[in-house]
């Protein structure tokens, strides 16, 4: 790897030299303050896990067992760390910027309402939702990751006489309800063993709904979580139902062709306006500045979306088995949104919501969805897990968000989200608070770019000219991306910035991560992100492991960064 060579033409060819990593000089100087004599001892390297990596209850033990798990790199100083070594530490595996011992360590005996739950929209489709076949392995995929919500669109078959999951009114091509049910069972627990929701977005006759809740009794058996006919008038806790599977949907209700009409071309609207976006997906904007961009999406009005109220009709005609079944009943009611977020203190449901509905729910009635939220409503924020959008940006966050907490799907939301303060008045996304902590940041260098990809993947005719962009995602105050300087020809960019973040509500906020190659004729590539939660950043110096845009980390891509709250 010391030089590489790009073709220009037919008769000329580029040359450039590759340099080795090498150290940035803060972590030559660190090393210098806890060695002696280019030697890093058990001790010093102990002060260091105190000292700078914040890790206040370290002892010999524990150093003495890192340096253990990297003698094989340090063949030359058996005593301890040299340079080189303690260079590979941090830039290693073994040092990553969220604690894997961690685990589940929030209380998990709180009303399921009373946590973020990773959820999934439309969860069987393998690409879009015009044309793409449905399957169940992406309901695997999603359960391995962790997703605890999975939504399924169930349909009659040709015949009538079985059941299908699709995308309805489109040519995306069916599975059947079995086959996902099937491998929901022998999937559900393995990345977490806390409760899955199964919403099912029914479109049967009642015949058809006795066959499903056959399906469903038979396939799950004793650990599906059923209330009978009453109504839950209180969520049962994560804790309680560990290893368990819940079915929600909304009533059953006629589908009118004029309907299904419009949400085909609403479909096709959405599929063109995500074409022309950025490959990686659009980036986030201020709430008042998505809501200037969605002009045409108007008001939340009764009329613009499907009424998902209980209509005794449909209750009538309705399998009286299937309804058994229903732990959570889902639906949004009449009216429009003032409507949907008042308290009914008599039973519990699940209100869903777009990402769009929810940005401009938040603008208009924060403290309503926080109200509701505190009492008896369990919020369905649904990111699809397909290509419509992208992989991008939303997308991302969703996953960061959801690897606190051991990765096990659930986040205990902070208290004040729970519970209105002294004067009776609850949290307001809206308005301006102090600022509690400021998390610096510094970006010191990257690489694996060069064993990953092509040495022509990003540019055919030299090497990269990366950059970087970290930035805060949460309350509108705390939002922002800072930039890096774009550091020309190199596959291994050190960059050595600093970056300052004031956080007013940091219990909320997310770090944004994401590396491009600038590209002066096209749109600059995508080189790679990562998003993590605050409230688990492990403060020093830290390897972040960079992901695809579908969120699967890279093998050796990877920044070495340095993380202070000050």
């Amino acid at each position: 790897m010391s030089k590489q060579t790009y073709r220009v033409c037919f008769c000329f060819r580029r040359r450039f030299r590759l340099a080795a990593s090498e150290a940035p000089a803060d972590v030559k100087e660190i090393f210098g303050r806890y060695s002696e004599n280019g030697v890093m001892s058990v001790d010093q390297l102990r002060r260091f896990l105190v000292e700078v990596q914040g890790e206040e209850n370290a002892t010999l033990e524990d150093a003495q067992s890192l340096m253990d798990s990297l003698k094989h790199l340090n063949i030359f100083h058996r005593r301890g760390f040299n340079l080189e070594t303690f260079f590979k530490y941090l830039f290693g595996d073994v040092n990553p910027p969220l604690n894997p011992k961690l685990g589940v360590h929030h209380d998990m005996n709180a009303p399921l309402s009373h946590y973020f739950i990773y959820t999934g929209h439309n969860s069987y489709l393998t690409g879009n939702q015009l044309s793409s076949d449905c399957s169940d392995v992406p309901i695997v995929n999603a359960l391995h990751r962790g997703v605890r919500v999975i939504e399924l669109d169930i349909w009659p078959n040709s015949r009538n006489d079985d059941v299908n999951v699709l995308h309805g009114r489109t040519l995306t091509t069916p599975v059947q309800l079995i086959k996902c049910l099937k491998s929901i069972k022998d999937h559900a627990f393995v990345a977490s063993e806390y409760p899955v929701v199964i919403t099912l977005e029914d479109h049967l006759t009642p015949d058809l709904q006795a066959k499903v809740a056959e399906m469903i009794t038979q396939t799950f058996g004793d650990i599906l979580f059923s209330p009978g006919s009453e109504c839950l008038r209180e969520f049962p806790s994560p804790e309680s139902l560990k290893r368990r599977i819940i079915i929600s949907t909304k009533p059953p209700k006629e589908y009118l062709q004029a309907k299904d009409v419009k949400v085909q071309e609403n479909d096709s609207k959405k599929e063109r306006d995500s074409s022309g976006r950025e490959a990686w997906g659009s980036e986030l904007k201020g709430f008042e500045a998505k809501m200037d961009d969605d002009k045409d999406d108007g008001d939340f009005d009764a009329e613009d979306d499907e009424d998902d109220g209980e209509d005794p009709k449909a209750q009538q005609n309705e399998a009286p088995e299937y309804r058994r079944l229903i732990a959570i009943h889902a639906g949004k009611g009449k009216g429009g949104m003032k409507d949907w977020l008042k308290v009914d203190p008599e039973k519990v449901r699940r209100l869903s919501l777009s990402e769009q509905e929810l940005e401009k729910a938040i603008i208009n009635y924060g403290k309503d969805i926080v109200r509701l939220n505190q009492i008896k409503c369990l919020q369905k924020i649904a990111f699809t897990l397909v290509v419509r959008q992208g992989y991008g940006r939303s997308l991302w966050l969703m996953h960061g968000m959801f690897k606190g907490n051991g990765g096990c799907g659930y986040i205990k939301k902070p208290e004040f989200l729970l519970q209105a303060d002294s004067n009776g008045n609850v949290f307001d996304p809206k308005a301006i608070l102090p600022v509690k902590t400021t998390l610096r940041v510094t970006v010191y260098m990257g690489e694996g770019w060069y064993y990953d990809f092509k040495h022509t993947h990003f540019d055919a005719y030299s090497p990269p000219d990366f950059y970087a962009r970290v930035g805060i995602a949460g309350v509108p105050a705390d939002t922002v991306m800072k930039k890096t300087k774009t550091l020309e020809d190199n596959w291994i960019p050190t960059w050595d910035e600093v970056f300052e973040f004031p956080l007013t509500v940091p219990e909320l906020a997310l770090l944004r991560i994401e590396v491009h190659e600038y590209d002066m004729s096209e749109k600059d590539d995508f080189a790679g992100q990562n998003c993590l939660p605050i409230r688990e950043l492990r403060q020093g110096i830290r390897a972040v492991p960079l992901h695809c845009r579908k969120g699967v980390k890279y093998n050796s891509v990877k920044l070495l960064m340095r993380f202070e709250f000050v």
